[in-house]
Order: structure tokens, then C-alpha cells, then sequence
């Protein structure tokens, strides 16, 4: 089973610094860029549980700047779990796809891929 715990340890990490976040630094971006981070997320989860692409991947709500931080824990959780779902799989299998559907990746090519996406979000959403 694939150690997903660097993705779940940086997300959780963005989160906690969006929880203790000033209003004023949410409102000047931060939760912007979290909330996209969090959909990007949660998109790529949506299309590793549903490799067939039967259903349109569902978009996560803005509901605020002060439970971005929540919504972005949820969905690096949900993205952790897929990936672990995925590496699984016997080798070549259906859902191994990238978040663009495009050519096939290892899930553990996916995870680095999530990590630093998160990482990347969380300079730009902190500076």
C-alpha cells in the first residue's frame, strides 16, 4: 500500500496555518488559493474513484474564508485515500489515469505530483 502520509502531512500543515490565519490575510488571497487548491484536489480524487469517468467531477462549494482550511483537510484526505485505493491495483488497471485523463500514472507518481501542488499553494497563499 502507498505511504500517502508526506501528502496528508503538508495539507494538514496548510490547513492548520489557514485555521490560525488573520481575516485580513484570508481575505487577501489566501482563501482564494486554497479553495482552488482544495478543488484541484478533490477533483483528481473524484476522477481516481471513478476511472470510467461516468459522472462529472463535482466541484467543492465556496462557503467561506474561515472553513477553507476544513474543506482543504477534507479533500487532501480524500485524495490520500484514492491514491491508496489506486496503488491497489494490479499494474495497468483502470484509474490509474492522471487528473487530466490523459496518459497513465503510477499513483506514487501522483502523490509527489499533489505534494507539490500543495506545497507550491501554500507559498503563494502565505507570502
Amino acid at each position: 500500500m502507498l505511504d500517502t502520509s508526506p501528502l496528508t502531512a503538508v495539507v494538514e500543515r496548510f490547513a492548520e496555518r489557514l485555521r490560525a490565519a488573520p481575516q485580513s490575510r484570508l481575505q487577501r488571497g489566501a482563501a482564494a488559493e486554497a479553495l482552488e487548491l482544495a478543488r484541484e484536489l478533490s477533483v483528481r480524487a473524484q476522477r481516481l474513484e471513478d476511472p470510467q469517468g461516468a459522472a462529472e467531477p463535482r466541484l467543492m462549494p465556496e462557503a467561506g474564508i474561515f472553513v477553507v482550511g476544513d474543506q482543504l483537510a477534507v479533500a487532501g484526505q480524500d485524495l490520500a485515500e484514492a491514491l491508496r485505493d489506486a496503488s491497489r491495483r494490479p499494474a495497468g488497471a483502470a484509474g490509474a489515469a492522471d487528473a487530466a485523463g490523459d496518459s497513465a500514472k503510477a499513483p506514487s507518481e501522483m502523490l509527489d505530483e499533489a505534494v507539490r501542488l500543495v506545497e507550491q499553494a501554500e507559498v503563494r497563499a502565505m507570502r
